[in-house]
């Protein structure tokens, strides 16, 4: 059996009147990609920032690695130093060089050696294609190299799983393909990963599993092939007809 990494019960959350997450129940396994689909405002991205504690939840349990990280008043910071979470907006300081906005959370956050952190940064950035453009500044990037200086970022700690929030939405057209590539590459080398997506193909080719969210709830699992090809649920198939629909001209 491979061991969970990530496990939620009951989580809810709302913001005032609204509740967002009514109940997620969801486990990741390691090297496990599981990818989160649905319309926005179903919660995809709440429920990232939640595990990932940037949210404290109202109810509910969340594990990581089998220890109880949901407890309130708790530290969030060791939390988020054994989680990666990529945002679809870069984050990166324009102000500060790519290799510096690689580097800067390992040094301050886990405290690594100026100079070892440096090291590993470079060689971050030349495994994901960008060991030419440390010295630049994020303005001198693409869209679709400024997200990989974010995942990047990410990998530096070797994160126990991957947090990727609609990594692609932000990208033009052309840019979406080279980092859906890049996350191909980390789940071959078996990267751990929770993926919030709108890009179905992705979902189909990379996933182990896919949880369909709708108004905050887990409607239907399985399979890329059980979810994206034969939907059970009503609302499922709704949801996944619209993206078929063809578009006015």
């Amino acid at each position: 059996m491979t061991a969970a990494v990530l496990q939620l019960y009951g989580v809810t959350k709302s913001y005032g009147d609204k509740q967002v997450l009514r109940g997620i129940d969801l486990e990741l396994c390691e090297h496990e990609a599981v990818a989160l689909i649905g319309a926005s405002g179903s919660g995809k991205s709440t429920l990232l920032r939640c595990i990932d504690l940037l949210e404290e939840i109202d109810d509910g349990d969340i594990f990581l690695d089998g220890q109880q990280v949901s407890v309130p008043g708790i530290n969030p910071v060791p939390t988020r130093r054994r989680l990666g979470l990529v945002f679809q907006a870069f984050n990166l300081f324009p102000h500060r060089r790519v290799l510096d906005n690689v580097i800067m959370g390992a040094v301050q956050a886990h405290r690594v050696p100026v100079r070892d952190a440096r090291e590993r940064g470079q060689q971050m950035l030349e495994r994901l294609g960008l060991g030419d453009r440390g010295h630049d500044f994020p303005d001198r990037l693409s869209g679709g190299q400024q997200q990989r200086v974010a995942i990047a970022r990410a990998l530096m700690t070797n994160p126990r799983a991957l947090l990727l929030d609609e990594v692609t939405s932000a990208l033009d057209p052309e840019l979406v393909g080279e980092v859906l590539e890049l996350m191909r590459e980390l789940k071959a080398q078996g990267m751990t990963m929770l993926i919030a997506t709108h890009e179905m193909g992705f979902a189909r080719e990379v996933a182990d599993q896919v949880c369909y969210l709708q108004d905050g709830r887990i409607v239907e699992r399985g399979t890329p092939k059980q979810i994206l090809d034969d939907p059970k649920h009503t609302d499922t198939q709704r949801f996944l007809a619209r993206l078929h629909a063809p578009q006015p001209a």
